[in-house]
């Protein structure tokens, strides 16, 4: 079920809470931890090459070329678990998706700093819907001007949409957490500007 706009100004974000059963949940959890290609993270700051211990994966409808912390990906064949979360998504929430972008936090010692998707390679305002699978973990915002702060809590199979203008007004994160002991897998739903294709 959609809840109210969790923003309160500039910007839309819709919580839906889980949107499968506990077992189906798990289920995927697994399914997704033994069939992704999951890679290291890497990216370049201040002129070094970083590899983090968080891993990722990139899949979509074509070999899209995503660039983000000065690494270019190209995207690789959805799998049938991935193409059925896709569907489920898109029914969901009413937008539609041409690509994913996975991340595997293997503990609360992995987390992702603060950030927005706004990279020129998504398609203007386009939604970003976040399916979560795996440990619990907060999921933060921040306005860019006000430095007002916002969090909630994603639960295994927990659905989250960011849509509007979200990306040009908050930034967001996932906080390193010392109480979080297990993995956590993070499905993010985009869509590619189609002249970035392969």
């Amino acid at each position: 079920m959609q809840s109210d706009n969790f923003l309160p100004y500039d910007g839309t974000v819709h919580l839906y809470g889980p949107i499968m059963e506990q077992a189906a949940a798990d289920a995927y959890f697994e399914r997704l931890m033994t069939t992704i290609a999951w890679q290291h993270d890497e990216a370049i700051l201040f002129g070094r090459h970083i590899v983090t211990r968080r891993k990722v994966a990139w899949y979509g409808d074509q070999n899209y070329a995503y660039t983000y912390s000065r690494i270019t990906r190209s995207a690789q064949v959805w799998t049938p678990e991935l193409r059925a979360l896709k569907h489920l998504v898109e029914r969901q929430c009413g937008d539609t998706f041409n690509s994913c972008l996975l991340n595997l936090y293997h503990n609360g010692d992995e987390g992702m700093a603060w950030h927005s998707d706004d990279e020129k390679s998504l398609a203007d305002q386009s939604s970003i819907a976040s399916l979560s699978y795996g440990a619990e973990r907060k999921f933060a915002f921040k306005h860019k001007h006000t430095q007002e702060t916002l969090s909630l809590f994603l639960t295994p199979g927990s659905l989250l949409v960011m849509k509007e203008m979200t990306q040009t007004h908050w930034l967001h994160s996932l906080p390193k957490s010392k109480k979080v002991h297990g993995p956590r897998i993070n499905l993010t739903f985009r869509t590619m500007k189609p002249a970035v294709s392969g």
